[in-house]
């Protein structure tokens, strides 16, 4: 016989559709059109995307299982009180599959980790290790990130979010993920989708701020690449020395740091091919997949939308433009310093949206200057970008770790 409840039961689907929810379902559907049909970072908007509709599809078991409030279940369910006949997700209830995704992977950090394993492995660190005067223009591309989280403490953020918002400036999606679920995970939806977005972005974004700040005579600057071998002892050293070094003086970057050189490491030694192999190919792809799910499951329309959420992608934008800036100034600095043989556009591809920031200042080197060739050290300051990025990442944890006692 149907009782009210059983049919409430029946059409609970409909029943607890909230305008929230559908919204974000829209904007999954909208990440998932950017990813297939506009091929917009596709490995991780797409599992990002369903993601997101999965948890925002009302009463979605996928974050677990939820329960229908009555008078009986006050007791046991503090979340009741008021609620009778809604459905609630227990604060304790952690076994739906995206949740528990979530606690496995990002909010101890694992899978950005792991990704920067893939990463390492496969980053040739060649043109940066050929180039060594590369490396400052790797730190002149992360300051943005230390303007912006000034701009978002003048906006009224705390320091922990401030500084989360602000290394989106890094335009390195897994540094976004790990320092912000350590300092602002309530703000880890916005800023990961920021992160991601804008890296997807990279060619429209980028040109315009570098023809803004240089002329097509710079633009068309040349530089001669003569290129010289690197032993293979210097290739291994390398990593092991960067692990070192960080550690000590950025202890709190030494996570992200160490996960990449390992990665490095397994690349350059040769010695363990199939690991090599294996994180560059199904450990990463697979670990890409669990993270943008998990990633999509913290886009809930009812935390989501809200006015912080516009704010941080405008942050996002403002972050990743100051960047761009600052490595075409410094570039400018170099120029000067060898008397106008540096293009000042490899200064760009300090940033670590490694490589598609180096072809894009290829590609605005050669609009200036077809038989214009300046790819490779474009390349060394952006693998540069990919070590600066994490240290980063490393500094502002350490800034906030006391604000956060």
């Amino acid at each position: 016989m149907l009782t009210t409840d059983s049919i409430n039961d029946l059409l609970s689907g409909l029943l607890n559709i909230t305008w929230q929810g559908a919204l974000m379902v829209a904007v999954g559907v909208i990440l998932l059109w950017l990813a297939i049909a506009k091929d917009f970072e596709p490995l991780l908007l797409l599992p990002i995307g369903s993601g997101c509709i999965w948890a925002n599809l009302p009463i979605s078991s996928f974050l677990g299982e939820h329960v229908r409030c009555t008078a009986d279940l006050v007791s046991q369910y503090p979340e009741c009180v008021g609620k009778i006949g809604e459905y609630i997700l227990p604060a304790s209830n952690t076994n739906g599959m995206l949740s528990t995704l979530y606690n496995v992977g990002v909010a101890n950090e694992l899978f950005p980790l792991l990704i920067f394993v893939g990463i390492g492995a496969m980053t040739d660190f060649g043109p940066l290790l050929e180039n060594p005067r590369m490396i400052l223009l790797g730190g002149a591309g992360q300051f943005g990130i230390f303007l912006t989280l000034l701009i978002a403490l003048g906006l009224g953020f705390s320091q922990p979010e401030a500084a989360s918002i602000g290394i989106i400036g890094a335009i390195d999606g897994p540094t976004s993920i790990y320092v912000s679920a350590k300092l602002a995970p309530q703000l880890l939806g916005p800023i990961t989708v920021a992160a991601y977005s804008y890296m997807s972005l990279v060619p429209l974004i980028m040109p315009p701020v570098m023809r803004a700040l240089t002329s097509k005579k710079t633009r068309s600057i040349k530089m001669a690449y003569t290129s010289r071998e690197i032993s293979k002892t210097t290739r291994m050293i390398f990593p092991v020395a960067v692990t070192i070094i960080v550690g000590i003086l950025v202890p709190f970057a030494l996570p992200l740091v160490g996960s990449l050189m390992i990665g490095n490491l397994m690349r350059e030694s040769g010695a363990v091919e199939r690991l090599s192999g294996a994180a560059q190919n199904e450990l990463n792809n697979i670990v890409t997949l669990f993270l943008g799910l998990a990633i999509g499951s913290t886009m809930l329309g009812t935390n989501f939308i809200t006015m912080s959420t516009l704010k941080v992608l405008a942050l996002g934008l403002i972050a990743f433009v100051l960047d761009t800036a600052v490595g075409v100034l410094f570039g400018h600095v170099y120029r000067i310093f060898t008397r106008g043989k540096f293009n000042p556009l490899i200064g760009a591809a300090g940033i670590s949206a490694f490589p598609m920031a180096s072809r894009v200042v290829q590609k605005e080197a050669s609009r200036a200057d077809y038989s214009n060739f300046i790819l490779m050290h474009a390349m060394g300051a952006n693998a540069a970008g990919q070590i600066a990025s994490a240290m980063a990442g490393g500094v502002v944890l350490a800034l906030c770790q006391g604000f956060m006692i």
